[in-house]
């Protein structure tokens, strides 16, 4: 913390009502947002943002405020976790400079980016993990930030690692919960549903054998369009099932990549082209290993329910010192930019579970054209 800093009263206490109003979230992403929004009003700062890192150092989630929507959209992209930003994970420190320009370890602005003087950032830490970094540019009033903005921002940073991992534990045993409930409901729709539908079944082809000739033929087709519609009716369940019974991992990722391609492809009728050679991830982490084996689980799950595709592909392969899953289909495919979408299918589920490895997590989809994920994982 900022030695010899004397932080005044009046900002001693909006830093409280600050760290209620983070502390009060439950949502990561609601967590997050309040913490940039107060750190810009606590330092009187133009400008606020908060980056969330991956096991490498980059960017995977970048929280802004303060600039206007046009203004965001003419940036060519944000920021990537370079330069200034870079450092304060690197050194997992505090770093206060009256100029960015003049810094040395500063790379510029990406095209379109305002052009940014006074600068603040401070790594959020909870213990040697570094969960993000929060910085501020340019004072509202014209002038550097001062030891006493330092000294507010590193308190409300200690506030926001504890509000983080709260958020990160609540959404961890919310997913516990929904796992167990989608468990327990795969489990009555395969040992009641469809056992009772397939009896219908074998009772409809016992009539088609009691009927007469003369009764047959008019008949026939009506039952045998029943027994269609049956057949259907159990492998949209059986779809169902996919995404909502979990599998249990037993250690080897190779034979639970196998095993899954095998059901996946058994329920649905569409051929899966596995790449996940044992030799090649056998060692992978025990950790590492389940949460590549549920990521894949919960994507083809996915194609089974959403991508009406005809050709899945699965791979898990090492790159350079992590390993990536990547999951193709040539299905229906959906719009990136409809959040509904985007944030749907379980994506959500997928992108925490490679945070939580310090891993990142990437979707590309166009409609009509497949969707492909990509989970990569240090090791």
């Amino acid at each position: 913390m900022a030695t010899g800093a004397r932080i005044p009263s009046e900002a001693l206490a909006a830093l409280n009502q600050a760290a209620l109003a983070v502390a009060s979230n439950l949502s990561l992403d609601k967590t997050l947002h309040e913490i940039v929004e107060s750190a810009r009003k606590l330092a009187g700062a133009r400008y606020a943002a908060l980056g969330v890192p991956d096991g490498s150092g980059r960017l995977i989630r970048f929280i802004h405020s303060g600039m206007a929507p046009d203004v965001t959209a003419s940036i060519d992209h944000l920021p990537q976790g370079l330069g200034l930003l870079g450092a304060i994970l690197r050194e997992g420190r505090t770093i206060r400079i009256p100029r960015i320009s003049e810094d040395p370890r500063s790379v510029g602005f990406p095209p379109g980016h305002p052009t940014m003087e006074a600068f603040l950032g401070v790594p959020i830490k909870a213990g040697n993990e570094i969960l993000g970094n929060l910085y501020l540019t340019d004072k509202l009033d014209g002038t550097e930030f001062t030891r006493a903005d330092e000294a507010v921002i590193e308190l409300l940073a200690a506030h926001a690692a504890i509000a983080i991992t709260n958020a990160r534990l609540y959404e961890q045993v919310g997913r516990t919960a929904i796992v167990e409930e989608r468990s327990r409901i795969g489990m009555d729709l395969h040992d009641g549903v469809i056992q009772a539908i397939y009896a219908v079944g074998l009772t409809l082809e016992s009539v088609r054998l009691l009927l007469t000739e003369e009764e047959q033929e008019e008949a026939v087709a009506l039952i045998d369009a029943a027994i269609g519609g049956l057949n259907d009716a159990i492998r949209d369940i059986r779809n169902f099932i996919l995404d909502l019974r979990p599998r249990r991992f037993e250690g080897s990722l190779a034979e639970g990549l196998a095993r899954l391609a095998r059901e996946f492809q058994a329920n649905t009728m569409v051929p899966v082209e596995l790449n996940a050679p044992p030799e090649v991830i056998s060692t992978v982490p025990p950790g590492v290993a389940r949460a590549l084996f549920f990521t894949a689980q919960e994507a083809l799950a996915n194609v089974a329910r959403h991508a009406r595709a005809s050709r899945v592909e699965v791979s898990a392969v090492r790159h350079d010192h992590a390993i990536v899953l990547r999951v193709s289909d040539d299905g229906m495919g959906f719009d990136l930019n409809s959040r509904t979408q985007a944030t749907g299918h379980g994506l959500a589920n997928m992108r925490a579970r490679a945070e939580e490895r310090n891993g990142s997590f990437e979707v590309w989809s166009k409609p009509g054209e497949g969707t492909t994920i990509t989970m990569r994982l240090p090791i």
